[in-house]
């Protein structure tokens, strides 16, 4: 997507949450602004981070490496404040850096999730950043990019809520991953190791087939479809029921409140996950 803002003649920063995976961070959820180390807060839940940005214990956040690769700082945002927090701090920054678009960005498509899929293994995330675009001041689009790249929802549910944007007059189009961007997509992924954005490379690279990942534990559909953007609006995902979770919670005042109304749903965040199974054993 940044690439894509670059291609029309705009500037673009990158950035992503506080919250790691468990082999990274052992301590369960996101990071507090105030745990980081060598940030640079803008606001109570937004921070410059460099490629020296660590959290508790010294691990270096995906972004942390990102800045690295790209050699200019990039953002962290704290989600602990919940939808309308986090759009709050959103738009502050973008206000002090200058940006007149924010786009929230998704590899997999869970993010469209109806929240019962077999495979969905992190609804709380992606949903709350979801719905706090339906708070932002600022321009906002999403976008889901290598549908069903992450494994836990199957490229037919993906495309079954991308179908649901197009019925609700909410998907504004798609975008191909150009053959020129491919190299530098993989000096990122060799850096900050993600076997999503892997498999979304190889799509656009015309591989086919399947691909085992987590250790098998996952299967990747590749295709062509898992090399395309799919960019839709905010608002007219939420308002026609093709982001559910992400309308559930979009008047919830904290993190906490969006995971309460997603387990009185019956769904099982990461953030239960994390508490269920404690910190990795070394």
């Amino acid at each position: 997507m940044a690439d894509l803002a670059q291609r029309f003649g705009a500037n673009s920063i990158v950035g992503g949450l506080t919250w790691e995976r468990r082999v990274v961070d052992p301590d369960p959820g996101p990071r507090h602004l105030h745990e980081l180390r060598d940030a640079e807060p803008i606001n109570d839940a937004v921070a410059w981070a460099g490629p020296d940005t660590t959290g508790p214990g010294g691990f270096h956040f995906a972004e942390s490496r990102l800045s690295g690769v790209l050699d200019e700082r990039v953002l962290l945002v704290d989600p602990w404040p919940g939808p309308s927090g986090v759009a709050a701090a959103l738009d502050d920054a973008a206000r002090q850096l200058g940006a007149d678009l924010i786009a929230l960005v998704d590899v997999g498509g869970d993010v469209l999730a109806e929240g019962h899929e077999p495979g969905l293994g992190s609804p709380l995330a992606d949903s709350l950043l979801l719905a706090a675009g339906a708070h932002l001041q600022t321009p906002v689009v999403g976008a889901v990019w290598g549908a069903g790249c992450d494994g836990e929802l199957t490229l037919d549910e993906v495309l079954a809520r991308i179908a649901a944007l197009a019925a609700g007059e909410a998907l504004i189009g798609a975008w191909g991953t150009p053959p020129d961007l491919l190299p530098r997509l993989e000096a990122a992924i060799a850096a900050v190791p993600t076997e999503a954005s892997a498999m979304a490379v190889a799509c656009a690279r015309g591989a086919t087939g399947s691909a085992p990942i987590r250790h098998g534990a996952r299967t990747v559909p590749l295709s062509p479809v898992g090399g395309l953007t799919f960019v839709f609006d905010v608002a007219g995902a939420l308002a026609c029921g093709a982001a559910p979770m992400a309308a559930w919670m979009r008047d919830a005042p904290s993190l906490e409140a969006c995971e309460a109304l997603l387990a009185a749903e019956g769904i099982r965040s990461e953030l239960a996950y994390e508490r269920e199974h404690g910190r990795p054993q070394d």
